[in-house]
């Protein structure tokens, strides 16, 4: 028996709950206390969410992948939209990593912004980054989904792996299901992301979208155009809403 299986089966006895709880969810029914147990996490998980981002103001999420190396052309690319959201009066909202969400929210801060992150967990240990005014680390990635959608008036999808891509398909995906309204979405980085152009004309063509689920998607290279695109639906959504001033309590230590 291997280190790593020792060490679990130690933390189970001790804990009566697995390490990697999320794993073991989704391998299938378990007991109905095991279950409640979970159900009450994520209950907890979200609310201390909430409490964190819910005076951040309206954000644009920045993802790409952790991978990136600071002063590779994608990170300073990264680090001057983090500066130009917060210039448009947005919070940079980010994953809380290395690579480009690290570029993102340094480029915020040095514009004069506001930099938060919903991090997450990792067996290979993902830390914070060093350029947030806020972050809240989240142990199961559906809740930071949810948080970052919750929080986000507009995405920017910088280059990425497979995160990013899944991020970008939930956006369209709840665009299409008009789960959200007016969401703009800009890649960057049209020879990255070329092949993914192909493949939604044949969607296109298949009739299995619709031209309206891309109406709010922009392909560019061009920093000066993504910012146009977020500032004219990002904030015409934002105007077009509610706007409520929450105050704070000190009772609830806010």
């Amino acid at each position: 028996m291997d280190t790593a299986t020792i060490r679990e089966k130690q933390h189970n006895t001790i804990t009566g709950t697995p390490e990697h709880e999320e794993k073991y969810f989704l391998e299938g029914p378990r007991s109905r206390l095991r279950e409640l147990v979970f159900v009450i996490r994520i209950f907890i998980e979200f609310i201390r969410g909430f409490r964190i981002l819910h005076f951040v103001g309206p954000c644009v999420s920045v993802f790409g992948s952790a991978r990136i190396k600071p002063g590779s052309t994608f990170y300073n690319t990264a680090c001057s939209m983090g500066a130009g959201i917060a210039g448009l009066g947005f919070t940079v909202m980010t994953g809380g990593g290395p690579g480009i969400m690290e570029a993102a929210n340094k480029g915020a801060q040095s514009a004069g912004g506001y930099s938060v992150g919903c991090n997450i967990k990792l067996p290979g240990e993902q830390r914070p980054n060093l350029f947030m005014d806020k972050y809240f680390t989240c142990e199961y990635f559906f809740v930071r989904k949810v948080l970052m959608f919750k929080y986000s008036y507009a995405f920017v999808i910088m280059p990425g792996g497979i995160g990013t891509m899944d991020e970008f398909f939930e956006a369209l995906t709840l665009i299409q299901t008009r789960k959200v309204l007016d969401f703009p979405v800009v890649l960057m980085g049209t020879a990255y992301w070329q092949p993914l152009m192909p493949l939604l004309d044949n969607m296109l063509t298949a009739g299995t979208i619709d031209k309206k689920d891309l109406k709010y998607i922009l392909f560019t290279d061009s920093e000066e155009e993504a910012l146009k695109h977020i500032d004219k639906y990002a904030r015409e959504k934002y105007n077009s809403k509610r706007k409520m001033l929450y105050k704070k309590f000190r009772l609830l230590a806010e």
